[in-house]
């Protein structure tokens, strides 16, 4: 039988459900059957919405760069963010893979002001008063290493807060960190595929 899951992925935990290092990981916090496994990744200081299945189907559809399906993030970074990085994020910077310079796609960015709808991260980010912080809205069709950090950073606007609010038409909504919902498979693909 084919299950789908959200969780909302916490801060400092891994993206998996074993860990040789000790660190935390989705087992400490999500009680799944044995087959059930995470669509894709979200870093060890990234926050928000990961899609857990035991559909391979959905997988491959949604790890392969063909579909360029979308991918949101608020970011929190270092500095007041000027237009003109937007702009250079918009059109594609950029960034460092492998050794090798990667210029990323366009995606959509804007300011995002929403910011009293995000839950209060454990630990918190050390605030500075005379440096300001200012939170963006990313909106990708790719998925590279560490793609919005590296962004940001080379948009000279280092992140401090990373989270995924939405997958296509998934969205983490009101699910607060370690938090689950299970999903009706039709209801995953309509949301994802419009089927």
């Amino acid at each position: 039988m084919k299950r789908y899951f959200i969780v909302h992925k916490p801060y400092l935990v891994l993206s998996q459900f074993t860990s040789a290092s000790g660190k935390q990981t989705l087992a400490d916090y999500f009680k799944l059957p044995k087959n059930i496994y995470p669509v894709g990744r979200l870093d060890e200081d990234s926050e928000g919405l990961l899609i857990l299945t035991n559909d391979e189907k959905l997988n491959n559809r949604l790890l392969n760069p063909f579909f360029e399906h979308e991918r949101e993030y608020v970011v929190q970074v270092d500095g007041a963010v000027t237009q003109d990085a937007i702009i250079q994020l918009q059109q594609g910077i950029d960034i460092n893979l492998n050794g090798k310079l990667y210029n990323t796609k366009p995606c959509k960015v804007s300011l995002f002001t929403e910011t009293d709808l995000l839950p209060p991260r454990n630990p918190p980010i050390r605030f500075r008063k005379e440096i300001p912080a200012s939170w963006l809205k990313i909106i990708l069709t790719e998925g590279k290493n560490r793609q919005v950090r590296r962004m940001t950073a080379k948009a000279g606007f280092p992140a401090l807060r990373l989270i995924r609010t939405r997958i296509e038409g998934i969205v983490l909504g009101d699910l607060k960190p370690g938090e689950m919902k299970e999903l009706s498979e039709k209801l995953i693909y309509k949301k994802l595929f419009n089927e």
